[in-house]
Protein backbone atom coordinates (compact mmCIF):
# COMPACT_ATOMS: atom_id res chain seq x y z
CA UNK A 1 0.00 0.00 0.00
CA UNK A 2 1.31 3.24 -0.62
CA UNK A 3 1.27 6.09 1.49
CA UNK A 4 0.12 9.40 -0.59
CA UNK A 5 -0.51 12.03 2.65
CA UNK A 6 3.37 13.45 2.54
CA UNK A 7 3.18 14.07 -1.42
CA UNK A 8 -0.29 15.60 -1.45
CA UNK A 9 1.22 18.23 1.24
CA UNK A 10 4.09 18.77 -1.36
CA UNK A 11 2.01 19.69 -4.10
CA UNK A 12 -0.23 21.51 -2.35
CA UNK A 13 2.66 23.77 -1.25
CA UNK A 14 2.98 25.36 -4.45
CA UNK A 15 0.12 27.69 -4.71
CA UNK A 16 1.82 30.73 -4.78
CA UNK A 17 3.73 30.13 -7.77
CA UNK A 18 3.19 32.91 -10.37
CA UNK A 19 0.79 32.58 -13.19
CA UNK A 20 3.15 31.69 -16.13
CA UNK A 21 4.92 29.28 -13.71
CA UNK A 22 1.74 27.41 -13.31
CA UNK A 23 0.64 27.52 -17.01
CA UNK A 24 4.48 26.00 -17.64
CA UNK A 25 3.59 23.55 -14.79
CA UNK A 26 0.28 22.28 -15.76
CA UNK A 27 0.98 21.95 -19.48
CA UNK A 28 3.93 20.09 -18.49
CA UNK A 29 2.04 17.75 -16.07
CA UNK A 30 -0.72 17.39 -18.75
CA UNK A 31 1.63 15.31 -21.36
CA UNK A 32 2.96 13.69 -18.25
CA UNK A 33 -0.21 12.39 -17.23
CA UNK A 34 -1.58 11.28 -21.12
CA UNK A 35 1.37 9.13 -20.56
CA UNK A 36 0.97 7.85 -16.97
CA UNK A 37 -2.66 6.85 -17.94
CA UNK A 38 -1.88 5.01 -20.77
CA UNK A 39 -0.63 2.36 -18.45
CA UNK A 40 -4.43 1.70 -17.95
CA UNK A 41 -4.98 0.07 -21.21
CA UNK A 42 -8.32 -1.64 -19.98
CA UNK A 43 -9.63 1.66 -18.46
CA UNK A 44 -9.41 3.99 -15.81
CA UNK A 45 -12.18 5.98 -14.03
CA UNK A 46 -11.47 9.11 -11.55
CA UNK A 47 -13.60 11.51 -9.31
CA UNK A 48 -12.24 14.20 -8.26
CA UNK A 49 -13.05 16.41 -4.88
CA UNK A 50 -15.62 14.09 -3.79
CA UNK A 51 -17.34 16.14 -0.89
CA UNK A 52 -20.64 15.67 0.73
CA UNK A 53 -22.25 15.53 -2.43
CA UNK A 54 -20.97 15.32 -6.57
CA UNK A 55 -17.50 15.00 -7.54
CA UNK A 56 -15.96 18.11 -8.62
CA UNK A 57 -15.02 16.35 -11.49
CA UNK A 58 -15.53 12.47 -13.05
CA UNK A 59 -13.64 11.10 -15.93
CA UNK A 60 -14.87 7.59 -16.38
CA UNK A 61 -12.78 5.58 -19.55
CA UNK A 62 -14.00 1.61 -18.49
CA UNK A 63 -15.40 0.04 -21.16
CA UNK A 64 -18.82 1.12 -22.03
CA UNK A 65 -20.57 -2.28 -22.03
CA UNK A 66 -19.02 -2.26 -18.35
CA UNK A 67 -20.25 1.08 -17.22
CA UNK A 68 -23.88 -0.31 -18.75
CA UNK A 69 -24.00 -3.34 -16.79
CA UNK A 70 -22.55 -1.70 -13.64
CA UNK A 71 -25.26 0.82 -13.72
CA UNK A 72 -28.32 -1.46 -14.52
CA UNK A 73 -27.06 -3.79 -11.67
CA UNK A 74 -26.52 -1.16 -9.30
CA UNK A 75 -23.22 -2.78 -8.10
CA UNK A 76 -21.72 0.20 -6.46
CA UNK A 77 -22.75 -0.80 -3.48
CA UNK A 78 -21.69 -4.02 -3.53
CA UNK A 79 -18.41 -3.20 -4.79
CA UNK A 80 -15.25 -4.00 -3.11
CA UNK A 81 -12.89 -0.98 -4.45
CA UNK A 82 -15.79 1.46 -3.78
CA UNK A 83 -16.12 0.57 0.13
CA UNK A 84 -12.09 0.48 -0.14
CA UNK A 85 -11.26 3.85 -1.57
CA UNK A 86 -13.82 5.22 0.99
CA UNK A 87 -12.01 3.99 4.06
CA UNK A 88 -8.37 4.76 3.09
CA UNK A 89 -6.24 6.62 1.98
CA UNK A 90 -3.35 5.05 -0.55
CA UNK A 91 -2.93 2.59 -3.11
CA UNK A 92 -4.02 -0.86 -3.46
CA UNK A 93 -3.86 -3.70 -6.47
CA UNK A 94 -7.19 -5.40 -6.69
CA UNK A 95 -5.74 -8.67 -6.15
CA UNK A 96 -4.35 -7.56 -2.27
CA UNK A 97 -8.31 -6.45 -1.81
CA UNK A 98 -9.21 -8.52 1.33
CA UNK A 99 -13.11 -7.27 1.50
CA UNK A 100 -16.17 -9.04 0.47
CA UNK A 101 -17.10 -9.47 -2.67
CA UNK A 102 -20.37 -11.02 -2.64
CA UNK A 103 -21.95 -10.45 -5.67
CA UNK A 104 -18.65 -11.57 -7.80
CA UNK A 105 -18.07 -7.53 -9.37
CA UNK A 106 -14.21 -8.10 -9.57
CA UNK A 107 -14.94 -11.59 -11.46
CA UNK A 108 -17.81 -9.29 -13.48
CA UNK A 109 -15.14 -7.03 -14.17
CA UNK A 110 -12.75 -9.00 -15.41
CA UNK A 111 -15.01 -10.32 -18.39
CA UNK A 112 -14.72 -6.66 -19.60
CA UNK A 113 -11.22 -7.24 -19.90
CA UNK A 114 -10.39 -5.50 -16.01
CA UNK A 115 -8.77 -8.18 -14.85
CA UNK A 116 -5.84 -6.60 -13.07
CA UNK A 117 -6.67 -3.19 -11.35
CA UNK A 118 -5.40 -0.73 -9.06
CA UNK A 119 -6.92 2.01 -6.96
CA UNK A 120 -6.17 5.06 -5.21
CA UNK A 121 -7.41 7.48 -2.60
CA UNK A 122 -6.63 10.45 -0.89
CA UNK A 123 -8.43 13.35 0.91
CA UNK A 124 -7.50 16.62 1.93
CA UNK A 125 -6.18 17.33 5.69
CA UNK A 126 -9.09 17.69 7.03
CA UNK A 127 -11.11 15.16 5.04
CA UNK A 128 -13.41 17.24 4.05
CA UNK A 129 -12.85 16.18 0.56
CA UNK A 130 -11.92 12.63 -1.62
CA UNK A 131 -10.48 11.70 -4.61
CA UNK A 132 -10.22 8.26 -5.83
CA UNK A 133 -9.53 6.94 -9.25
CA UNK A 134 -9.23 2.98 -10.49
CA UNK A 135 -7.68 1.86 -13.41
CA UNK A 136 -7.47 -1.71 -15.04
CA UNK A 137 -5.18 -4.44 -17.83
CA UNK A 138 -6.40 -7.26 -19.31
CA UNK A 139 -2.68 -8.43 -19.28
CA UNK A 140 -0.62 -7.98 -16.05
CA UNK A 141 -0.47 -6.33 -12.83
CA UNK A 142 0.38 -2.76 -12.44
CA UNK A 143 4.48 -2.27 -11.42
CA UNK A 144 5.62 -0.40 -8.54
CA UNK A 145 6.46 2.38 -10.71
CA UNK A 146 3.40 2.71 -12.62
CA UNK A 147 1.62 2.56 -9.33
CA UNK A 148 3.54 5.43 -8.08
CA UNK A 149 3.55 7.61 -11.00
CA UNK A 150 -0.24 6.91 -10.66
CA UNK A 151 -0.38 8.42 -7.57
CA UNK A 152 0.77 11.40 -8.73
CA UNK A 153 -1.46 11.71 -10.97
CA UNK A 154 -4.03 11.20 -8.54
CA UNK A 155 -2.48 14.00 -6.41
CA UNK A 156 -1.81 16.36 -8.74
CA UNK A 157 -5.67 16.22 -9.52
CA UNK A 158 -6.37 16.56 -6.11
CA UNK A 159 -4.76 19.47 -5.01
CA UNK A 160 -4.97 21.21 -8.08
CA UNK A 161 -8.90 21.56 -8.85
CA UNK A 162 -9.45 23.35 -5.89
CA UNK A 163 -12.72 25.44 -6.40
CA UNK A 164 -11.22 28.88 -7.48
CA UNK A 165 -14.01 30.75 -5.84
CA UNK A 166 -13.94 31.08 -2.35
CA UNK A 167 -16.99 31.41 -0.47
CA UNK A 168 -17.26 32.37 2.95
CA UNK A 169 -18.88 29.83 5.77
CA UNK A 170 -22.28 32.47 6.05
CA UNK A 171 -22.33 32.32 2.23
CA UNK A 172 -22.12 28.43 1.81
CA UNK A 173 -24.76 28.58 4.67
CA UNK A 174 -27.25 30.49 2.65
CA UNK A 175 -26.56 28.94 -0.06
CA UNK A 176 -27.61 25.74 1.29
CA UNK A 177 -30.52 26.53 2.76
CA UNK A 178 -31.42 27.98 -1.05
CA UNK A 179 -30.77 24.49 -2.23
CA UNK A 180 -33.08 22.90 0.61
CA UNK A 181 -36.10 24.58 -0.77
CA UNK A 182 -36.18 27.49 1.99
CA UNK A 183 -37.86 31.28 1.04
CA UNK A 184 -35.93 34.41 2.07
CA UNK A 185 -38.03 35.01 4.90
CA UNK A 186 -37.87 31.27 6.56
CA UNK A 187 -33.99 31.55 5.67
CA UNK A 188 -33.43 34.75 7.67
CA UNK A 189 -35.16 33.15 10.73
CA UNK A 190 -33.32 30.21 10.74
CA UNK A 191 -30.15 31.90 10.72
CA UNK A 192 -31.40 34.65 12.85
CA UNK A 193 -30.82 37.72 10.93
CA UNK A 194 -32.93 39.84 8.42
CA UNK A 195 -33.87 39.27 5.21
CA UNK A 196 -31.76 42.12 3.82
CA UNK A 197 -28.63 40.24 5.10
CA UNK A 198 -29.53 36.83 3.48
CA UNK A 199 -29.86 38.80 0.16
CA UNK A 200 -26.87 40.52 0.73
CA UNK A 201 -25.21 36.76 1.36
CA UNK A 202 -27.08 35.88 -1.44
CA UNK A 203 -25.95 38.25 -3.79
CA UNK A 204 -22.11 38.55 -2.73
CA UNK A 205 -22.41 34.56 -3.44
CA UNK A 206 -24.03 35.10 -7.15
CA UNK A 207 -20.66 37.63 -7.95
CA UNK A 208 -18.39 35.32 -6.73
CA UNK A 209 -20.06 32.58 -8.71
CA UNK A 210 -20.63 34.56 -11.80
CA UNK A 211 -23.78 33.40 -11.18
CA UNK A 212 -27.38 34.66 -13.62
CA UNK A 213 -29.42 34.21 -10.64
CA UNK A 214 -29.66 32.39 -7.43
CA UNK A 215 -30.93 29.48 -8.95
CA UNK A 216 -27.79 29.30 -11.29
CA UNK A 217 -25.57 30.10 -7.92
CA UNK A 218 -26.82 27.15 -6.29
CA UNK A 219 -26.63 24.83 -9.38
CA UNK A 220 -22.61 26.21 -9.29
CA UNK A 221 -21.96 25.85 -6.12
CA UNK A 222 -23.44 21.74 -5.72
CA UNK A 223 -21.47 21.02 -9.01
CA UNK A 224 -18.03 22.67 -7.25
CA UNK A 225 -18.91 20.75 -3.89
CA UNK A 226 -19.07 24.06 -2.22
CA UNK A 227 -22.13 23.24 -0.90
Amino acid sequence: MFDLMRSCHKVASVGKASSSKRTKRDLGHTVREQEVLAAATAGYFMAIRVGFGFPQAEYNKFPEAWVAEYTRDGLMIEDPVMRWVYRNVGAVRWSELTLADSSGVLARAAHHGLRHGLSISCQDADGAFRSFGSFARPDREFHDEEVAALCDVMDWRHNNSKPLVQLTAAEREALGLVRDGLLLKEIARELGISETAVKQRLKNARIKLKARNGSHAVSIAVKASLI
